[in-house]
C-alpha cells in the first residue's frame, strides 16, 4: 500500500512543491467540465506566471529558485476553497482550478477576478530567501467554463494567451480571456506565414 501511495504520488505530484502535475490537473479539469454542463454552473481556470522569476533563478541560484516557489504555492493554496485545484505545470508556471462559480456568467467573472486579486496581492508581499528579502509580481490569465464543449487543451490555451496580454500590460495584472485574443493570434501566425511563403518564392 505504501509503495502504491508513493507510486501515485510520483505520478501525480510535483516533487517540488507537492501541489498536482498538468496530468492530474487534466483529470480533475475534465470532470469539472463535464460537471458544469450537466449543472449549468460556471468555473474558471486561472493561469499564473511568476513575473522576471528567470532572473531570480539567474542572480541567486536555481536553490533560492526552488524555495521562491514552494513559498508562491502556499500562498496561492491559502487564496482558494479546500474543493479547488492549486497545481504546478513546471517552472513557475501554476494553474488554479475554481470549482462551482455562479451560474451567471458575470458574477462568475467578478468571483474569479476577487480570486486573481488575491493571488496577486498575496504573491506581491516580499519573500524570505535565507537572509535575503525579494519582491515579486505575477500576471494571472483568467478563462471561464461552462455548458461550452470545450476540450482541457482549449481551456489551457485560453488561460495561457490571457496571462500573456497581462504580462503585455505591464505585469502585476490579470487578464479575462476574449475571443479577440485568440483572432488577433491567429491573425498574426497567418500573416508570418504568408511572408515566409512570399520570401522563399520571391514574390516581394
Amino acid at each position: 500500500k505504501q509503495a502504491e501511495e508513493e507510486i501515485r504520488t510520483l505520478a501525480f505530484y510535483d516533487p517540488l512543491t507537492q501541489l498536482p502535475d498538468r496530468r492530474l490537473l487534466t483529470e480533475r479539469l475534465e470532470a469539472s467540465v463535464d460537471l458544469c454542463r450537466r449543472e449549468h454552473h460556471h468555473g474558471a481556470l486561472l493561469f499564473i506566471d511568476l513575473d522576471n522569476f528567470k532572473i531570480l533563478n539567474d542572480t541567486l541560484g536555481h536553490d533560492q529558485g526552488d524555495r521562491l516557489l514552494m513559498q508562491a504555492a502556499k500562498r496561492i493554496i491559502g487564496c482558494v476553497h479546500e474543493n479547488d485545484t492549486v497545481a504546478r505545470l513546471g517552472g513557475d508556471e501554476f494553474v488554479v482550478m475554481l470549482h462551482k462559480l455562479s451560474h451567471e456568467a458575470q458574477e462568475a467573472t467578478q468571483q474569479a477576478g476577487f480570486v486573481a486579486d488575491k493571488i496577486l496581492a498575496a504573491l506581491n508581499h516580499p519573500y524570505r530567501l535565507g537572509d535575503q528579502e525579494h519582491h515579486g509580481t505575477a500576471s494571472v490569465g483568467i478563462t471561464l467554463f461552462d455548458r461550452e464543449s470545450l476540450s482541457v487543451d482549449e481551456l489551457m490555451k485560453r488561460a495561457d494567451l490571457a496571462m500573456y496580454q497581462a504580462k503585455a500590460a505591464g505585469r502585476n495584472t490579470h487578464r479575462l480571456f476574449d475571443p479577440a485574443m485568440q483572432a488577433s493570434v491567429m491573425a498574426r501566425a497567418a500573416l508570418e506565414g504568408d511572408l515566409r511563403r512570399a520570401l522563399g518564392e520571391k514574390q516581394f
